[in-house]
């Protein structure tokens, strides 16, 4: 799915005001789901996982497996956007997560042989020499934050002793999760990538499957018009097209309203003033 449909999602709106006349408004505090509360680690303070994150991506469970990978496995399966691990008496813990172009070109096995908390990230080489707008200011590393990419934990795959490059780790877009992205490696919540990285030790074998395992494990899928998955329908595919194209018909006059004013106050400020309703810069 192309990232302009994740932006859409930030127009949808949070919760309406409630208000009790002849009381002013007040905000309505959603409910969090338990384990995806606000938690403070390492010095830093992880944001709640919004309620409506977990719309096409449940939060992790424990639940029945009908694979056939020994317990202690993680199984990861891009294609039904889950990461399993695999645990004693035909049962896993399961997780949902977002997948990038990185991640889906994860085949076969691997082994866990590094695990870092709040992980520094560098750029590739490749990636600067290709997008260095977006990523030659980073060529030194980006410390391990509540920014950085990486998020709050990264498990690191190894093959043969040598690093793949492929990387199972938290992510600062919950949006993301359950969802196909344009970068990264299998992303997890933050909340969930802790509590999978406490399981786990070190020579942890994962496993990614295949489609055909995908299709005739977990059923045959389909994006809808904001990229989470269906079960396929064929029927769909010109109506989810429709909605899909008006849909990243509205981000773009999003997008150009947005540029439009930032440039507005870039000039007023250039000229000494700011647009009429605009705030002085904070901070």
């Amino acid at each position: 799915m192309s990232l302009t449909l994740f932006r859409i999602l930030a127009l949808i709106a949070l919760p309406l005001l409630a208000a009790c006349a002849p009381q002013p408004p007040v905000a309505v505090a959603p409910e969090v789901v338990p384990g995806y509360e606000a938690v403070e680690d390492g010095g830093f303070l992880i944001p709640a996982v919004h309620p409506k994150q977990f719309i096409g991506s449940p939060p992790r469970a424990e639940v029945a497996y009908n694979g056939g990978e020994n317990p202690g496995t993680i199984v990861v399966d891009p294609f039904a956007r889950k990461l399993y691990l695999v645990m004693e008496n035909g049962r896993a813990m399961r997780y949902s997560i977002a997948v990038g172009r990185v991640g889906l070109g994860f085949r076969g096995s691997a082994v866990i042989s590094r695990k870092e908390k709040w992980p520094s990230w560098t750029p590739t080489a490749n990636m600067i020499r290709t997008m260095p707008e977006f990523y030659a200011e980073y060529a030194g590393g980006l410390p391990g934050g509540l920014e950085n990419p990486l998020g709050s934990r990264a498990l690191y795959l190894y093959r043969g002793g040598r690093d793949t490059y492929f990387r199972i780790h938290g992510t600062i877009d919950n949006r993301s999760i359950g969802r196909a992205t344009s970068a990264g490696c299998i992303r997890l919540f933050n909340q969930d990538i802790i509590d999978l990285f406490e399981r786990v030790p070190n020579g942890t074998v994962v496993k990614a499957r295949t489609q055909e395992e995908s299709e005739r494990l977990e059923g045959k899928f389909m994006e809808d018009e904001w990229g989470l998955l269906i079960p396929y329908d064929a029927s769909r595919i010109e109506e989810i097209a429709a909605k899909r194209a008006i849909n990243e018909q509205k981000l773009q006059e999003q997008i150009a309203r947005e540029a439009a004013a930032a440039s507005a106050q870039i000039n007023a400020q250039g000229a000494g003033t700011l647009p009429i309703g605009a705030l002085p810069p904070q901070g």
